[in-house]
């Protein structure tokens, strides 16, 4: 019998694994919520030099605040006041004529900045000032993050194959919770930098250890069902967040906020089943024996395990040698699982490239961030919608590479388009279908790789996907370029992508493979 018939005949889809489900909610809303956290803490309000130290007496005090903001700041040429410039000396003759400002010489700012607080009362930028020339520094928070979630990945999926993936969801849990308030708390730059690096690197541990979890519970039939569920929690996360940001508009607190629901996750975490299949891969058949017992009892299924004792277990699934060890070097070190390993790394790193090119790319939707936020979370939900009914179907590996292909000629098609609301609705179109190739390859990875490496292959793939999300945001430099060469770039990497998901094995409707020998051994067939 294989692991799969069995999880069938105690109820692979029941009470328990809808228990497991729910206990990973929660965690799991906190990726979203500190993923696009930074298009609200690094928000730069509108700002101009601080003046008041100006105010020194004689004609300068009997002047109106717009006034002396006319005298000392000069005006951009959209009418607004300059950010970053001001007058070296006071220039009263602009109350009277304002129409020559050529020759007048400025500076830049010398005793800090005002800033608009209608939107936020406090950000990065306020708190350090991280404006002007220190602008860079502000848009380098979202790097330093995504380069912590990049080697967590590959770390907490080693730490998964090696411990299991409940110890190690706990190992994320506490990293990330603690990580998260002393972001909150950071005193300096450089402390919130260290500290939001180590927040994305314990919460990539979530990101793969949680999903691998749950699935690895669910039978063949309802594996689509859960794995889309699961991902409907991004697109929920992206929906709260604004509004979580718009009752708590001070940085600190909203930090603090969106990492707090880890704090109750860790006390559910008790209540966590570990992987049986885990389990019984590295030959921790007494273990196994219990969850599957747990798993029968609360699914109404006791007589399946009644009579099964745990030393029979070990006959369930072939476990190669209980003493190995598996690491990275696994993944290349065979034929078919280097080549898996190529391409579905080609696909990761694609996915979140083409992703978060296209969020970065499109034209706004003309409205606040707040408003903007939630409906790029809403527009993401149809695209979940459209994987659930058609990833049983035509398969994972034709909805991956139609996914991908699409989302390339949806860029590529914005090229001739001028800004405005045509180029925004085939942008926000690319954004839906390249969510959709998001959802369907956490599905289609966890498939691909057998039980003793998945945690390893998630981890390098998300790995992979990091570092596309890294990369993105560099190649919008390329507009000083050529306008639409960023463009063109993402959609050539999001084609090149697609094909090479085509490349790949079918896996919908096929036993999960449970060792290396599963896959250098079966031919998996695309099942149409």
């Amino acid at each position: 019998m294989r692991f799969d018939n069995m999880l069938a005949e105690i109820n692979g889809f029941g009470r328990f694994q809808l228990r497991t489900f729910l206990l990973l909610i929660i965690p799991r809303l906190t990726l979203p919520f500190n993923f696009l956290l930074n298009n609200f803490i690094t928000f730069i309000p509108s700002h101009h030099c601080d003046i008041r130290s100006q105010n020194n007496g004689g004609v300068f005090r009997n002047l109106s605040l717009e006034e002396r903001l006319n005298v000392n700041i000069p005006f951009e040429q959209d009418g607004s006041l300059s950010s970053c410039q001001m007058f070296a000396e006071p220039q009263y003759q602009l109350l009277s004529n304002s129409s020559n400002l050529t020759y007048i010489p400025t500076m830049p700012c010398q005793n800090g900045w005002i800033y608009d607080t209608t939107i936020f009362r406090s950000t990065l930028a306020t708190e350090w000032d991280l404006v002007c020339d220190k602008k860079k520094m502000n848009r380098a928070t979202a790097t330093i993050f995504f380069v912590g979630v990049m080697l967590g990945s590959g770390i907490f999926g080693f730490l998964s194959d090696r411990f299991g993936r409940k110890k190690t969801l706990l190992l994320s849990y506490m990293a990330s919770f603690i990580f998260g308030i002393a972001t909150a708390l950071s005193y300096n730059f450089l402390m919130f930098a260290t500290m939001r690096f180590c927040t994305g690197l314990g919460l990539s541990g979530i990101s793969i250890s949680s999903f691998v979890l749950c699935l690895e519970w669910v039978e063949i039939r309802h594996r689509t069902t859960v794995a889309v569920l699961m991902s409907l929690d991004w697109s929920v996360g992206c929906v709260i967040l604004p509004g979580v940001a718009y009752l708590i508009n001070d940085w600190r607190f909203l930090t603090a906020a969106v990492i707090s629901p880890l704090f109750p996750a860790m006390l559910c975490w008790w209540w966590l089943p570990e992987s049986a299949r885990w389990l019984m891969s590295n030959g921790k058949t007494d273990d196994a024996h219990f969850y599957l017992s747990r798993c029968a009892t609360v699914n109404g299924r006791e007589d399946v395990m009644a009579d099964l004792k745990p030393e029979v277990l070990s006959t369930v699934i072939l476990v190669e040698d209980e003493n190995r060890k598996y690491s990275y070097l696994d993944l290349v070190k065979t034929p078919k699982m280097r080549r898996r390993a190529l391409l579905s790394g080609i696909v990761w790193f694609g996915v979140a490239f083409a992703y978060y090119g296209i969020s970065l790319n499109i034209s706004g939707f003309g409205v606040n961030i707040y408003l903007t936020q939630f409906i790029y979370g809403v527009i993401e939900i149809p695209a979940k919608g459209f994987v659930f009914f058609t990833v049983d179907k035509i398969g994972r590996r034709w909805n991956q590479a139609g996914m991908l292909i699409l989302t390339g000629l949806l860029i590529f098609s914005i090229l001739p388009v001028k800004r405005g609301d045509l180029r925004t609705a085939v942008g926000a179109l690319g954004k839906m279908f390249s969510e959709g190739s998001f959802t369907i390859v956490f599905l289609y990875t966890t498939e691909l790789y057998p039980t003793v490496m998945r945690q390893n292959g998630l981890g390098y793939c998300s790995f992979m996907a990091r570092v596309g999300v890294a990369v993105s945001p560099l190649i919008m430099l390329l507009e000083d370029v050529w306008v639409n060469l960023p463009s063109f770039v993402f959609s050539l990497v999001a084609l090149g992508s697609g094909l090479s998901a085509s490349l790949l094995p079918e896996t919908y409707n096929v036993r999960l493979p449970e060792t290396i020998e599963d896959v250098e051994q079966t031919t998996y067939c695309a099942l149409m």
